[in-house]
């Protein structure tokens, strides 16, 4: 079915993202003006890690398609074309500067989108000598001495904390966790997320492994965790390649218990390495857009189910957890750029802060970080529990983050401060960038 006739009642009280599907089966005024708005995308379009930016950029695509098609950038009256510039940002922290200066300060983007980690922080002085409004889908990049960066859409790693709660509450079986996380900009802010939310549910954690970025030895991380006899394996946010290897190894070793993990890219090809029995049960927490939770969901695409369609169609088999994460902040730019008319950050940026209650990518969300990251620019909303049954990922459960946070939030700040991980800790001690791109591990045989 053509995504297109999903579309078909009155646009009271929708999003964005429904608006501009809706005008694009009208006719345009004013469209085709010469100057275009440009958006830039600084993300791993190749490599281990191009399942958390390939796929954003393609659902930027479909994006660009529909506003283009609507009329473009409504501003003060006239309609402008939109146009998404990707560049690999690799493995290279001089290379990612270098391509960003050029979409700073050649392409004169509006807005520079950053999948975030180490490498931000090579960045902070063009961001800040620029000015230009710029995203990560890391809040633990946020500092206050980086006033243009925010983290509008994935508040990685805090909401890791719903799927911790949820299995508290109804997995009983699950006592001993065994986690593990790579030393870089990803895994230890999640690896204190998730030391957090287990101390908080009162699960005793059996053993922890904390390994280099670049490893290529899958059982010397999963075995000694194997050993313990743990009723649960945490992933924490390990890379796609490393979560396919660990859960493969796992199976090949007899492991029968749960296994949890932040995100589960292509777990069907896991499934079919493994077997449905094995994967069953399986916590995550990024869902499919045609999961039936989503239909009757306050959602910043009223028709979630319409963008997967067109998403699968157009670039099959390669959905990932930032196939709209990207699209909800550009859903949420674009709303605060026709509210006040400008496309100058501060104005923007002051848009956003003010437009009362903003919609994240799972309903209403609040501007939070202060504590944690010294600013409070990212939006905490809720946040889906995702479970695989027979084999397919399916929403158990929409957590509330900040209700965790309310009750919890000191033990989080505790154990960032203990990993390094709190703002003026990580100012104060600048770590050299990783790569974003580890070698892909050996598969158990």
């Amino acid at each position: 079915m053509p995504f297109r006739t999903c579309y078909s009642y009155a646009m009271i009280d929708t999003s964005f993202a429904h608006r501009i599907a809706m005008r694009s089966l009208l006719p345009s005024f004013g469209v085709g003006m010469a100057q275009e708005v440009k958006i830039g995308m600084l993300v791993p379009l190749s490599g281990s890690v191009q399942s958390w930016g390939l796929p954003g950029y393609q659902g930027c695509q479909i994006w660009e398609d529909w506003l283009n098609r609507a009329g473009g950038l409504l501003l003060q009256g006239r309609r402008y074309p939109v146009r998404v510039l990707a560049r690999d940002c690799g493995d290279d922290p001089d290379m990612a500067l270098a391509l960003a200066r050029d979409l700073v300060w050649q392409e004169q983007v509006s807005l520079l989108m950053l999948l975030g980690g180490d490498y931000v922080a090579h960045l902070r002085d063009l961001l800040n000598e620029s000015r230009v409004l710029a995203s990560t889908l890391l809040p633990s990049d946020l500092s206050p001495d980086t006033r243009y960066l925010i983290a509008p859409s994935e508040v990685h790693p805090v909401y890791n904390v719903t799927g911790v709660d949820w299995v508290a509450r109804n997995y009983p079986q699950v006592h001993r966790i065994a986690l593990c996380s790579q030393r870089d900009g990803f895994g230890l802010p999640s690896l204190a997320t998730y030391r957090a939310a287990f101390a908080a549910s009162g699960h005793q954690i059996c053993k922890e492994v904390q390994y280099p970025p670049d490893t290529t030895d899958v059982g010397a991380i999963v075995q000694p965790m194997l050993d313990q006899s743990p009723d649960l394996l945490c992933w924490c946010t390990s890379y796609t390649p490393m979560v396919h290897a660990m859960t493969e190894y796992a199976h090949a070793q007899g492991y029968r218990g749960t296994i949890l993990s932040c995100t589960m890219d292509q777990y069907d090809q896991l499934v079919a390495r493994t077997s449905v029995s094995f994967m069953e049960g399986t916590i995550f927490q990024f869902p499919d857009f045609d999961d039936p939770a989503l239909t009757e969901k306050a959602f910043f695409f009223n028709q979630p189910h319409c963008f997967y369609a067109e998403y699968q169609e157009r670039f099959p088999g390669s959905w990932s957890a930032v196939s709209w994460e990207y699209v909800a902040i550009l859903d949420i730019w674009h709303a605060a750029v026709e509210k006040v008319g400008a496309l100058n950050a501060a104005a923007v940026l002051a848009a956003m802060k003010q437009m009362g209650q903003v919609d994240h990518p799972f309903g209403p969300a609040a501007w939070w970080g202060e504590d944690v990251f010294g600013i409070s620019h990212a939006l905490v909303g809720d946040w889906p529990v995702v479970r695989l049954e027979d084999g397919k990922a399916r929403i158990v459960e929409f957590g509330s983050v900040q209700g965790w946070l309310d009750q919890h939030g000191a033990l989080l700040e505790a154990e960032m401060r203990n990993l390094g991980q709190l703002w003026h800790q990580k100012l104060a001690t600048p770590n050299v960038p990783h790569s974003l791109h580890p070698r892909v591990p050996d598969r158990a045989e």
